[in-house]
Parts: C-alpha cells; sequence; structure tokens
C-alpha cells in the first residue's frame, strides 16, 4: 500500500494487493475474445473453489452482492414459491426485503444477534409447513461476523426435499462450502470480499438443472441469471456491458489465491488475523461481542468503551488518521464497532492497529478497564 493510504479492516471493500490494483490498468474491450476468455477463466476458477465441476455453473453480475442476491431470488424461488428466510442479523432481514419487494411469499425465522440458526429448528419448521419451497441462509451474517451451521442446514433441508439458497458473501473463498457435501440450489458472493477483489461484481454459483428450469421466475431483464447464463454459454459475452476492470482485477486476486495456497491458507491468515485482534483488543480491555465457537473470522464485532467520552465518529477519524479504517456497529441492542480481519492484511498489520486504537484511547482520554 502507499503510505499515504489507510488500511481497510472492513467488510468490503477491502484492502487489495499492489497486483490486483495494476490489473486495472488495462483497458478491455467488452466483446473482444481476450476479454470473453478472461470472464470464463474467471468463472471456471470460482466454481471449482466450490467444488461444483460439472454439476454447478458460475453466473457473474454486474453490481453489489445484493444485485446478485436478489436476482438469485427472483430467478430460482417460483413466483408460487416460498421462502423460509433465517434471520440473525441485518443481511438476513435484507433477503426478507428482497422477498418481500419481489412478491415471493415468505416466513422468518429469527433469533438474537448472537445466537446460530440451529439445525433442530429448520427441521421443526419444514415439518410444519409444506408450503415453503426454498430455504435463505446467511452462512457468515457480516453484521457481527456470527457463523451459521451451513453444513447441517443444509442437509436438513435436502432431507426435507426443499432447496437451499446461501448468501455466502463474507465467507465463500475462506470457509469451506464443498458443493459435493453442502446441498444448494444457489451460492451467492461478490468480488470484493475474501476472495480480495475490487467491489462491483456478485456471481452465483447454481446448479446447471436448476438454472434450466428456472424460465419465468423472474420479472426482471437485467437481473435474469437464467438468460445471463445462456447468453453467455452460447456467445461467451455479458449480455450488457460487463465491469472489465473488476473482471481483470478478481481474475488476478484469483491467481494471487492459488500462489497462496488456496482456501486453507487464505483461511488460516484470516483465522491468525482474528486472534491477533481479539487477543490485542482484549489486552486493552475491550470484550468481543460473540463467542468463540460462533465467531468466523471475517470481522469482529466489539462492545464499544462505557467511557461517556467515546464517540464512535472522533474514534474512528483518530484511528483513520493513524493509517487505520474500521467499521461502525450495526446492532440495534447495544452500541458497538467493528473490525474486518480480511483483505490483503497480515498479523502484523492487525498488532498496529490494535496500536493505533490503544493510542488514540490515551489521546482521547477514554478508559477501557
Amino acid at each position: 500500500m502507499a503510505s499515504s493510504a489507510p488500511i481497510l479492516l472492513t467488510p468490503g471493500p477491502l484492502t487489495t494487493s499492489e497486483r490486483t490494483r495494476a490489473a486495472m490498468l488495462t483497458d478491455w474491450g467488452s466483446w473482444d475474445g481476450s476479454f470473453n476468455g478472461l470472464t470464463a477463466s474467471l468463472c471456471d476458477k470460482l466454481v471449482a473453489i466450490a467444488n461444483g465441476s460439472g454439476s454447478h455453473a458460475c453466473v457473474p453480475l454486474q453490481g453489489s452482492g445484493t444485485f446478485a442476491v436478489e436476482a438469485a431470488v427472483g430467478t430460482f424461488v417460483p413466483r408460487t414459491g416460498k421462502m423460509l428466510v433465517l434471520v440473525n442479523g441485518a443481511y438476513g432481514k435484507r433477503l426478507a426485503k428482497i422477498c418481500e419487494m419481489l412478491g415471493r411469499d415468505h416466513s422468518v425465522y429469527e433469533t438474537p444477534e448472537d445466537v446460530p440458526t440451529t439445525p433442530e429448528a429448520v427441521d421443526r419448521l419444514l415439518a410444519e409447513d409444506r408450503a415453503v419451497t426454498h430455504v435463505g441462509l446467511i452462512h457468515c451474517e457480516t453484521s457481527t461476523g456470527i457463523l451459521n451451521p451451513l453444513p447441517e442446514i443444509a442437509t436438513v433441508v435436502a432431507r426435507h426435499g426443499r432447496r437451499l439458497i446461501i448468501d455466502a458473501m463474507s465467507s465463500f473463498g475462506a470457509l469451506p462450502i464443498d458443493a459435493r457435501a453442502v446441498p444448494f440450489e444457489a451460492l451467492i458472493a461478490a468480488s470484493g470480499k475474501c476472495l480480495e477483489g475490487v467491489p462491483g461484481m456478485g456471481f452465483v454459483l447454481a446448479r446447471e438443472e436448476a438454472l434450466l428450469a428456472a424460465e419465468g421466475n423472474i420479472a426482471s431483464l437485467a437481473l435474469d441469471l437464467r438468460d445471463q447464463h445462456l447468453y453467455m454459454q452460447r456467445t461467451g459475452q455479458w449480455r450488457f456491458t460487463p465491469p472489465t476492470h473488476v473482471v481483470a482485477a478478481l481474475h488476478e486476486a484469483l491467481l494471487q489465491y492459488e500462489d497462496e495456497g488456496g482456501l486453507p491458507a487464505r483461511h488460516a491468515r484470516y483465522a491468525r488475523n482474528c486472534e491477533t485482534l481479539i487477543a490485542g483488543m482484549r489486552r486493552l480491555g475491550l470484550r468481543s461481542f460473540l463467542p468463540p465457537e460462533i465467531q468466523a473470522p471475517i470481522i469482529v464485532t466489539f462492545h464499544a468503551p462505557r467511557d461517556g467520552r467515546y464517540r464512535f465518529a472522533d474514534f474512528y477519524q483518530a484511528v483513520r488518521a493513524k493509517g487505520f479504517i474500521l467499521y461502525p456497529g450495526k446492532l440495534t441492542q447495544v452500541e458497538t464497532f467493528r473490525v474486518g480481519c480480511i483483505g490483503a492484511v497480515e498479523p502484523t498489520d492487525m498488532e498496529r492497529a490494535v496500536e493505533a486504537v490503544a493510542e488514540t484511547f490515551r489521546e482521547l482520554r477514554i478508559e477501557t478497564l
């Protein structure tokens, strides 16, 4: 990073490598064969991360991850279908809002923000409501960093003959999701998260047969994943102007992902970042919101100091001046702030961030113990 650029300890956008940023210095023709080859290679690499080659297809989409979530719900949930939305944070609530806006029947099962959804609860809910055709799950809820038990829930959903849509925005590429072992109809992620690309492209990994069967479900032209997939299969091109520089950056980020050692290495680095962060903040007297057993190594929510002199805006600006950008809390019941563990950062960066927080508390005369 240039010395003037702060390190983004956020859940995306996040700090990217120099190689990734340099990949955006080339202009690409959207119909050019070289760009079509780049898109095809990118999609193959994304499918391979989920071990879905031969059964699943990658459908890229312009826009943020939420665009891809809305596209997946509209494409795969029939207009006569019903989704059970599992909620323990802001992004589960957003998924329910998408169902409402699309006119899809849905029910919500909500647990507190520090309580994972259990497979037993899903088993009971599906047995009670035969109208449910799909289940929507946030794998890692970014509003807190909580990890929901995806493999166990996927097994229950499959046993009931229902279909699973996974929002894996903050987990894909860092936490294992094996399409051979975890049955799902669609998995949604984006370029600017654990793959360490830049924002601007969402994507959906979907069963090929589900894509072909989704004709007529969606009332949107731009968000029709089936049509996007069939057009790309036929022409190698995107239907509408693609985010060429974002695609190039993500492809380069995936080459670095492979160089690093793939998912196991990416997970291990993020886990070290998370452990370093939590241990350092604990020494400062700050408590993490979640217990270790449900804390994903993606983003950590911390209780704010109870000192009356603490104001997040002042705290944020002072830490930023020392080279680190943090994230505000997203909880409604308690005051918190969040620190991301993902991106092109190392444990040494987390140590420096902790020291920046300590210096800020001293400067602002904020007591934490």
